[in-house]
């Protein structure tokens, strides 16, 4: 029996006792969320995608993606939440010993502290207004979410460099090339600390005049499809993580699309993420423009 076979059927037990399963809390919180929201989930069908596999003496370590699709009911409408997910199986012979998933790779301490800012005139800012086509970004926020534009780097933590493309499609305005603590942009194979570090663009976001500005607000219900949330997992101080709000649900929450892991339309909260503790703090940004 192959050890891909055996992945198979680990999931397919999985599901099938989907509302009482305990062994992977991640998956219990995003089907109890669903329910607690009042939406209601209809269908959920996942696929393995092995990609790496070590042996040595009688042990078999397995790195798969798993691939989850929830049709979800919320009020008159459906929904398609998708994602992909990091698995990790360690078998010895034909047993499984042990199994983790990972539904957030996240960064290291790139930058723990704010970056310095170039403060400008109200006139400065006045000057450097852009429109923010919000249908351009989300249509690009969903062309692109599991997938990477070739025009532009991928990282193997890519989460802020997907937000900020999904931003400059909507038309905002990039500054401060070629000085990477300056501004936010991308090119000539180059970029700011801003476009691609999540912890510098929460500091970007939350502080810039010029080009790409951000109105800070207090809660997610307040956002639109086109603005940025960011997450501080450990509630540290330090963010680890950004996605894009793409759509929203019946109860007028938003929905939101990432990079690493790939995900569409998943619920802003990320309850149901495996980097998930009780101190995680949140900003809500609404992209100005």
């Amino acid at each position: 029996m192959s050890h891909t076979y055996q992945l198979q059927v680990y999931w397919e037990r999985i599901m099938d006792r989907l509302f009482e399963q305990e062994d992977h809390q991640w998956l219990r919180k995003k089907i109890d969320g669903i329910e607690e929201r009042g939406q209601r989930l209809q269908r959920l069908t996942f696929n393995i995608h092995p990609y790496h596999r070590v042996a040595y003496e009688n042990q078999t370590h397995v790195q798969y993606l798993l691939t989850l699709s929830l049709l979800i009911k919320s009020g008159r409408y459906d929904f398609l939440e998708e994602g992909h997910y990091h698995g990790n199986a360690r078998f010895m012979g034909e047993e499984l010993l042990d199994h983790k998933v990972m539904t957030e790779r996240l960064e290291g301490n790139q930058i723990s502290k704010p970056l310095p800012m170039d403060f400008t005139t109200d006139q400065d800012r006045e000057h450097s207004r852009f429109t923010y086509n919000r249908r351009e970004a989300v249509r690009y926020a969903d062309r692109w979410w599991d997938s990477y534009n070739p025009a532009y780097r991928s990282f193997d933590v890519d989460c802020t460099n997907y937000v900020s493309q999904c931003i400059r499609a909507g038309g905002a305005t990039p500054w401060g090339a070629p000085n990477r603590t300056r501004g936010w942009w991308y090119g000539s194979g180059n970029w700011s600390y801003s476009w691609t570090v999540a912890h510098a663009l929460r500091w970007y976001l939350g502080g810039a005049r010029k080009g790409l500005t951000a109105t800070e607000v207090s809660s997610a219900e307040q956002l639109s499809p086109g603005d940025v949330i960011c997450y501080d997992f450990q509630g540290d101080g330090r963010f680890d993580h950004n996605t894009f709000v793409v759509k929203k649900d019946a109860n007028g929450m938003p929905l939101v699309n990432a990079h690493t892991s790939n995900s569409r339309h998943r619920y802003w909260a990320y309850e149901d993420s495996t980097a998930y503790t009780p101190d995680i703090q949140y900003k809500f940004y609404k992209i100005d423009g």
